[in-house]
Parts: structure tokens; sequence; C-alpha cells
């Protein structure tokens, strides 16, 4: 069950990588349009403006299209053949349940309690998806919906049907149950979804009265569960769900940011909420704090390979907010420090609230200079001027604790480890041969990632031990017939992995951004010694 889980998270990050870039051109089509920052120019009806407002319109793709990304991105991770197949016809049986929806709601809407007739506005309940009004279900209702067709499709989608019927199989099929199953699906949503939107109502009341328990709660839950690759289901419902506020921080921040650029008054006044997107901070201050811990500690003999490890790490951690190759550098190594980092992220998160900073804040360093620093800095440098200290300041306690535990209980982190010999799996002139195909054919699309995938694919039993293969955004998911086989966690190191997540038959090895690269590599290999095997090679 817990495979399944993580594999559904994975699956939800794919849309989510996509949302960074469209705030960052966001943001910046506002900043240009706003003649407090760029002058005159900027004034509403000049060229300057008209063809920002282009651009701007081109960035809010992502953001008003949200429900049919996360419709597309679920088959995408989750379905075990055709993947493309399965995210066209999630589309098709997600586009079928809002006409049935908003079709009952149009003859129905008074039995359900349902003003139809109002227009498709926030707070209404209602909104257009594709064209379509109907109920906002949000991303709950997308994923639900995808994740039922990913079911269908995996069960149904090589059904053999009598010749005569040939034409329905398939992914006609699959769209047939899908057709059928939607409409009492419909029906329950049209009844239930108005009541569940009222509890939303409820919640988000009490999250924003939390204050900085709720925060600090938030954050922490966020932190602490990366390793199990749950912190999708923390942090999705605050930032593009309706956890705090409808249609969620992230879109709710960019839909008000200009409003909030030109007012003077605070910004925890005018968007509490914000409170529940400051954990990117962990990602921008805690990682310097870290890694000079590491190199501190680091043998002498061994503080130039140590920095050579961290810098790219901890850049890609301060600048693109991806802090997991940092985090699972150590996790493993000494996991008390990594329950450390999310107790002192979890307390930077709501020092910082208390101080009144709040705001689109769950990325990195670029994220925050984008969305933040400077559309807002004009009228509310003090606030982020208090950010930058409190987070300096998490920046040298983080250094000083890691550096103290570190120490205290010689734990061994990089640079500390004992002396061992490197594990191979087979030499470089072996690994060249079989890339080159010799004594057999060669593999099609071969690349600087097929080295590292074939030490993985090696590393986890060979191509018969592998069962199913996924990826998130820094970790390959596989899951494996035996796991006894799955060899050494130094063994995947070798081949650049950061660290390797074992439970049971499923595993996650810490790859970094590569990741997809390398999962193409890995099953272009699997795909190649099955071909060996039909071969008879």
């Amino acid at each position: 069950m817990m495979e399944k889980i993580q594999r559904f998270g994975g699956a939800m990050f794919t849309p989510v990588l996509l949302f960074s870039f469209s705030g960052i051109m966001l943001a910046l089509t506002i900043i240009f349009k706003n003649p407090m920052l760029v002058g005159s120019i900027a004034n509403e009806g000049t060229f300057w403006y008209n063809a920002w407002s282009v651009v701007e319109s081109g960035a809010w793709t992502v953001f008003n299209q949200m429900e049919l990304l996360f419709v597309i991105g679920l088959p995408i991770g989750l379905a075990k053949k055709a993947n493309a197949r399965a995210a066209m016809e999630a589309v098709v049986t997600y586009l079928t349940f809002n006409y049935f929806v908003g079709s009952i709601l149009e003859h129905f809407g008074k039995t359900f309690g349902v003003d139809y007739a109002g227009s498709a506005d926030s707070g209404t309940g209602l909104k257009m998806i594709a064209g379509i009004k109907t109920l906002d279900t949000g991303i709950v209702g997308a994923i639900l919906i995808s994740a039922i067709v990913v079911w269908i499709h995996n069960r149904y989608f090589d059904v053999k049907l009598p010749e005569f019927l040939g034409i329905f199989q398939g992914s006609s099929l699959v769209v047939i149950i899908g057709f059928f199953m939607m409409l009492p699906i419909a029906i329950l949503t049209a009844w239930i979804w108005p009541k569940i939107q009222l509890g939303i109502g409820s919640m988000q009341g009490f999250l924003a009265a939390s204050g900085v328990f709720g925060v600090w709660l938030y954050t922490f839950l966020e932190r602490i569960l990366i390793p199990t690759g749950l912190h999708h289901f923390i942090y999705t419902p605050f930032i593009f769900g309706p956890a705090v506020v409808e249609g969620g921080i992230t879109r709710y921040w960019m839909d008000h940011l200009n409003e909030f650029s030109r007012s003077t008054e605070p910004l925890k006044k005018l968007f509490p909420e914000g409170g529940f997107a400051l954990h990117g901070n962990s990602k921008i201050f805690a990682a310097p704090g870290i890694a000079a811990a590491f190199y501190a500690t680091a043998k002498p003999e061994k503080r130039k390979k140590v920095l050579a490890i961290l810098i790219p790490v901890t850049l890609t951690a301060v600048l693109a907010g991806i802090t997991e190759p940092l985090e699972f550098t150590f996790l493993f190594i000494a996991p008390v420090l990594f329950v450390v980092h999310a107790l002192l992220a979890a307390t930077m998160a709501a020092t910082m609230y208390a101080f009144g900073v709040v705001g689109d804040m769950g990325g990195g360093f670029i994220d925050l200079l984008a969305k933040n620093w400077i559309p807002l800095g004009a009228n509310h440098w003090q606030t982020y001027a208090i950010q930058l200290v409190i987070g300096l300041a998490f920046t040298a306690i983080y250094f000083l604790v890691f550096r103290f535990l570190i120490l205290k209980f010689n734990f061994a982190t990089p640079g500390r480890e004992a002396d061992t010999a490197d594990v191979k799996l087979y030499s470089k002139k072996e690994y060249k041969e079989k890339m080159a195909g010799a004594g057999g054919p060669a593999i099609e699309g071969a690349n600087q990632y097929t080295e590292a995938a074939a030490i993985y694919l090696e590393g986890l039993g060979g191509s018969d031990n592998i069962a199913n293969v996924n990826n998130c955004a820094t970790r390959l998911r596989i899951g494996v017939h035996d796991e006894t086989l799955v060899q050494p966690d130094e063994v995947f190191r070798e081949g650049g992995a950061h660290g390797v997540v074992r439970n049971g038959k499923a595993f996650q090895i810490i790859v970094g951004l590569s990741v997809p690269q390398v999962r193409e590599q890995f099953e272009n290999l699997l795909k190649f010694n099955q071909n060996l095997e039909g071969d008879g090679q």
C-alpha cells in the first residue's frame, strides 16, 4: 500500500514541475506592467503595457488549466502501459464528468442547493473548466477522476473483444467504461461536493486562525515526510488546492500580486494565509549552513572532494529549491540530522510568520526574487529585511547545530566516512563494450546517462527483478520482485546516486534533477535486455 501511495505522490509531482517557470514569468509581467517600478512606460494603454499583457496571457496557461494538467500528469506516472493513450482517455473522461455535473446542476441545481444560474466566479462554488460551467472540484476532482481512469486503463486496455467489436477495444473500451462510471459519480459529486465546500471553508478559517503553530506544524510535516514521498500530499492542498484559500496559495498570490505591491498595509494583514507557503526558506537558508557544517567537519584530506560534491547540490537547493540531493546525502548516514532539519525548518518558518513574513515562497531564491522581493520590495522592503535577518540567523544556527551533532556523535557525513574500496559492478571497459554492442547489438539511444542507469539496473538485481518504473522530481522509483537481490547503497553511489530509500519491494534511488533522462535510459536497458532474451542471445 505504501508503495502505491508513494507512486501516486510522485505522479502528482509531474505537473507541479511546470508551475515554477509559469510563476516566474507571471511575476515578471506584473513587474514590467507596474509604473511604480518601470515608470510611465508601463501606464495602461501604452505599447509596452499591451505587449507585456500578451506575454502575461500566455503565462497564465498553467494556472488557468491546472485541473487538466493534473488529469494528464497522473496517467503519465501511473499507467502501466500506453501512457500517452491513458492521458488521452483521462482528459476525455474528465471532460465527460464535468459535462455531466454541469448538466445535472443546470436542470436539478436547486435540489442540490446550488444556484447554477449564478456566475462562475470565486466564492460561488462554480468554475469554468475547459469551457464547461461546472462545480469547482479543483485538483481534488481532477486527481480523483484521473485515478479512476488509470485504474480502468490498467485493467481493461488490453482486453480482447470479439472481432466484430474490435473497434471498441483499447482506448475506446476505457472511455466507454469511464462514460458509464462518470454518470453516477457526477450525481454523487453534485450531491456531496457542495457540503465538502462548506467544510473546506470551515477548515480554511481554522487553519488561518491557528497562527504560528499552524505554520510550524505544516512546515514540519512538509519536510519530515520527504523521505517517504508523502510530502506531496501535505503541500499540494495548500499551494495548489483549497486548504487555506480558494484556488490555492500560488494562484491567489499571483492574482493579487499587483494589489499587494501597491498597498502599504502589512503583508500579513493582506494575506495571512501566505504563512503556509514559507517552506522554501529552509531551501534557501538551511542548505548553506548544512553544507558548511559538512565541510568544516570533513577530514582535511577529503575537503576538496567534499566541496566538489557540496557546491552543485547546495546551489541547486538555494537557487532552484530542489533540496533532496543535499538532504539525502546525509539522511541515511545520520537520520537524526534530518529530524533536526525538519524541526529547524518549521521553527524558521514559524518565526518568520510571527514577524510578519508571508508570500508564495515554496521554491528557491529565483522564485523568491521574482514572485516576492522584486515586485513587492518598494512598499514592503521592511518585511523582506526581517526575513533576510531571520534567514541568515538560521543559516548560522544550522551550521552550529549540525557541526555540534556531527562531532558529538561522530556521524559519518561526507568526508568523514571510513576509507573503503569503491564498489563497482563492472569496469568502464566492460560498460563501453556493452554500449558499443561488442558481442551483441548496440543499445539504441545510449548517452551520458546510460552508464548510471546500467549501474542502477544491475544493483536492483537485473532486468528480471524489475516490476515497475516511475520517477518524481529527483528520485527514480522502482518496484522489484525480490528485494533480497538489491545491492547495498554503495553500489548505487558508484552511479552517482545520493542514496536509496528502501521500503519492502519499493525502492527510491536519489538521482537528482537528471532523473527523467536516467529513467529513459533505464527503460531503454530493460527493453534492450528483453529483446536479447527474446532473440535467444
